[in-house]
């Protein structure tokens, strides 16, 4: 099945659309990334769910990849970016399905904080987990104290992917798809502050998540283990799957094409249309 690529800038807001020729599913895909990325980052899994009959779209908050920057990354929070998710969502006529990658998942569960009925179904992947996000922060600090000391220094998350190899060690594995340095050529800046709000004085999840959950778990990740996660997908009850011997960025891994098949897969079972 062949499909075309549109790619804007508007309002400020890059958007990448993936639109098959013969639509399969009338319910669009909508992606959100994670620190450090951009639309760019979830190219694969477009293609293929385009190929499968799915449309989506997928955006790069401000100051990242193609959306120029609308407030100084250091003082970009959770909240900021979440108004950015929200209006991404509203502009679709049929509520869409949402997949976010790690900070894109944890502002997915902020979305789904107060009750909304209007999303079909979120997948997360390798999200920050539902709480104690801070000390997940502190375990991977002791892997890389140098990239912590100058992200404390510069109130900027940057210095965590400051190199291909700083890059490479905290989102792909050696087999993945992308080398450490195209992957660091194409993350960008981020905000320190959505790390330090992701605590217990700043966020409680919600204990009645209404929304049909899809948690998926990299076995290899380097930033969020497989276990925190599990507990995580526990606390809500969401469907869970790990990817094994795989890295935080599932987007770039070799089992790719398997993975989104596993997305693919659920959303036809739930009998979304």
């Amino acid at each position: 099945m062949s499909h075309h690529v549109t790619q804007t800038v508007e309002d400020g807001i890059e958007r990448v659309v993936y639109t098959p020729e013969k639509k399969r599913f009338e319910t669009p895909i909508l992606f959100q990334h994670g620190m450090w990325h951009g639309a760019w980052c979830w190219e694969p899994w477009q293609d293929q769910l385009a190929e499968w009959g799915w449309e989506s779209t997928a955006h790069s908050l401000p100051g990242h990849a193609g959306s120029p920057v609308q407030r100084p990354i250091r003082r970009c929070t959770l909240g900021y970016y979440l108004e950015f998710l929200k209006a991404e969502i509203a502009r679709f006529d049929t509520p869409p399905i949402v997949i976010g990658h790690s900070m894109g998942g944890a502002l997915i569960q902020r979305y789904l904080k107060k009750p909304v009925e209007d999303l079909p179904a979120a997948v997360l992947v390798a999200p920050w987990p539902a709480r104690d996000m801070l000390l997940q922060v502190a375990g991977y600090a002791l892997m890389d104290p140098v990239g912590t000391l100058m992200s404390l220094a510069t109130l900027s998350a940057a210095p965590v992917v400051r190199s291909p190899e700083s890059a490479a060690r905290a989102l792909i594995t050696r087999r993945a798809l992308i080398t450490p340095k195209d992957l660091h050529t194409q993350v960008g800046p981020e905000s320190l502050l959505v790390l330090l709000q992701y605590n217990p004085l700043f966020w409680q999840p919600s204990r009645s998540v209404e929304t049909p959950l899809l948690w998926l778990a990299g076995g290899a990740d380097a930033v969020i283990p497989e276990r925190k996660q599990r507990r995580s997908a526990a606390f809500y009850g969401a469907d869970y799957r790990v990817i094994e011997g795989e890295a935080h960025n599932l987007m770039m891994e070799p089992s790719t094409v398997r993975t989104v098949e596993t997305i693919h897969e659920w959303l036809v079972e739930l009998g979304i249309s």
